[in-house]
């Protein structure tokens, strides 16, 4: 039997259960322009993921955000469903040539070929650098809110990577851009993909250096240091901002 992640935009067919489904063959009918796409093997089954025009409806089945099914899933299940959906977003956003503009063609599970020019492409990755920035011994943590967070919680300085530039240049960069603070002894902590719709995360841990805090505010709505007494709300467990911040509570 097969697994099967079919995506609505960002949701993600569930049985009403919760569970992916895993069939002989696509627990719903697919057009032919829906294609299949191949996925690695999970638990000894294959995987094949495929868009869907419209939600699914019914007491069988339910539409969960992709995000929201980090609470539903097991982590084997939600990091395929993550590369599915990346799958699908590079699909949907390579389907001409950058160079000739002719038709480009699937080559094989991850690669495209145009049919005019012979220019491949692969899924590109959108690097990022998250860091949890402490100071007096490990007491206090830099937290900040950015002007996209939909809720009301604080999390860690983050930012992109620019082209000819390394992960610590980065980190440097946006904590200054950020807080107008500087770091020092920079430890990497772990990274994550970031489906959403195709980063990848790379966490970690560095101590205050010099600099009084102040906030960009075309960025960030507020932030400041924090002790473990005072902690605000903080993000999910889906993220590595929260790994992050987790593992700076225990110790």
């Amino acid at each position: 039997m097969n697994y099967y992640f079919l995506f609505c935009q960002d949701e993600l067919l569930l049985t009403s259960g919760g569970d992916v489904p895993l069939r002989d063959e696509p627990p719903i009918r697919l057009e032919a322009w829906q294609h299949l796409h191949h996925l690695p093997d999970l638990n000894g089954h294959a995987c094949f993921t495929a868009r869907l025009d419209t939600p699914v409806l019914g007491d069988e089945w339910q539409m969960v955000p992709l995000r929201a099914s980090f609470d539903v899933l097991p982590a084997s299940l939600y990091n395929m469903a993550g590369k599915a959906r990346e799958i699908l977003y590079w699909d949907q956003t390579t389907k001409f040539c950058g160079v000739c503009g002719a038709p480009m063609k699937l080559h094989t599970d991850i690669s495209k070929r145009c049919t005019n020019c012979g220019k491949e492409v692969w899924p590109a990755l959108a690097t990022a650098i998250i860091v949890a920035v402490t100071r007096h011994d490990n007491q206090e943590i830099l937290l900040v809110q950015s002007n996209k967070f939909k809720k009301d919680y604080l999390g860690l300085v983050a930012g992109f990577v620019e082209t000819g530039e390394t992960l610590e240049e980065c980190l440097h960069r946006e904590v200054w851009e950020e807080t107008h603070i500087k770091v020092k002894n920079i430890r990497y902590f772990a990274s994550q993909p970031w489906p959403y719709p195709c980063g990848l995360m790379v966490g970690f841990i560095a101590e205050y250096d010099s600099g009084e805090v102040q906030l960009q505010r075309s960025e960030l709505n507020k932030g400041g240091w924090y002790s473990r007494d005072n902690m605000p709300a903080i993000p999910g467990e889906v993220s590595l901002a929260r790994h992050l911040i987790d593992h700076w509570l225990a110790q």
